[in-house]
């Protein structure tokens, strides 16, 4: 499997949905490869994808035997990052904050 596809993976791991630019942004890596890479993953039966607008959203596909071993296996990859990478990595906030929160700065 490649850098890509193993970014591609902890993303989808941590945010639970990802989408292309979204992984491009946070991992540094070229769109065209992330879009070939999740193109490829989807063709595995890895992953699922959903149109939502123009935005092609992808999760892990819940109807595949392997997906709960590639998770297992993609969960060990990921707890291995310190945390202080990790919260560099995927300091993004990815859901809308509900209207009229006030944001706490810190």
């Amino acid at each position: 499997m490649g850098k890509t596809a193993q970014k591609i993976l902890l993303h989808l791991f941590h945010y639970g949905e990802t989408y292309a630019s979204a992984v491009s942004k946070d991992m540094a890596t070229s769109l065209g490869q992330v879009q070939r890479s999740l193109d490829h993953l989807e063709n595995t039966g890895l992953l699922v994808s959903k149109r939502s607008g123009k935005t092609r959203i992808y999760t892990f596909n819940p109807k595949s035997a392997y997906t709960r071993t590639f998770r297992d296996l993609v969960k060990i990859e990921y707890e291995a990052i310190p945390l202080t990478e990790r919260t560099k990595l995927f300091s993004e906030r990815r859901r809308p904050r509900r209207r009229g929160k006030p944001v706490i700065q810190s």
